[in-house]
């Protein structure tokens, strides 16, 4: 019985298929072109969709937000590149990749955004949002346009607390190099390269040369 319905189900599917095809066939001329337009147009809607998705990140680049998605923190694009700079100044590229390699300054966004409680991520911000001014007072430049050398003596007065440093600065500071340092240490390139990994630490060796035990007794 349950094949009998089936099979009557698929002929008036069948039916109904070729109702519709006669149906366009014969359709006016005006018919068959309005609905042809009315296709067109509706292709052309979704190819413009499907074109602002794709562009939608570059826009939001363009309009000075951060490269990535973060849920508390809000850093504008020239934000996230200074404080790549500031990681390279900690961990810079010698004869191993460097912090802008490893792109540990996303690493430092995201463990400070996801992380931290709201305090710190005010300390970090506005300790980020001062160091321009910083090293403007102190070396008459912004830190981007500091020489390496000075970059490293700016990051150090700021650790070594000094002088009077303007509010957040050394905490910035602080939890900048401790993420950087941790997001090094984790990164792909240091557990591939540089850290002897065994699963099963240790080895047994029977032939292993013992000197003769003396027992007493």
């Amino acid at each position: 019985m349950g094949l009998l319905r089936l099979g009557e189900r698929g002929l008036q599917s069948a039916s109904n298929n070729l109702n519709f095809v006669y149906c366009q066939a014969n359709r006016p001329a005006y018919a068959q072109a309005n609905y042809i337009m009315k296709r067109r147009t509706a292709i052309q809607q979704i190819l413009i969709l499907a074109g602002g998705v794709v562009l939608l990140p570059s826009c939001l680049q363009s309009s000075g937000k951060a490269s990535i998605a973060l849920s508390h923190l809000d850093m504008t694009l020239d934000q996230e590149q200074l404080l790549a700079e500031v990681t390279e100044t900690i961990l810079p590229k010698t004869d191993t990749p460097g912090a802008k390699d490893l792109k540990l300054h996303l690493y430092v966004m995201k463990m400070v955004d996801d992380c931290h409680p709201e305090e710190e991520r005010k300390s970090f911000l506005q300790g980020l949002k001062n160091l321009d001014a910083y090293c403007t007072d102190a070396y008459g430049m912004n830190f981007s346009g500091l020489t390496p050398i000075d970059r490293e003596r700016a990051l150090l007065a700021i650790s070594n607390k000094t002088q009077e440093l303007p509010e957040g600065l050394n905490e910035f500071y602080q939890i900048v190099k401790n993420r950087s340092i941790d997001g090094y240490l984790n990164s792909e390139y240091v557990m591939k390269n540089l850290v002897v990994w065994e699963l099963v630490p240790g080895r047994y060796n029977g032939y292993f040369p013992v000197k003769t035990a003396k027992i007493n007794g």
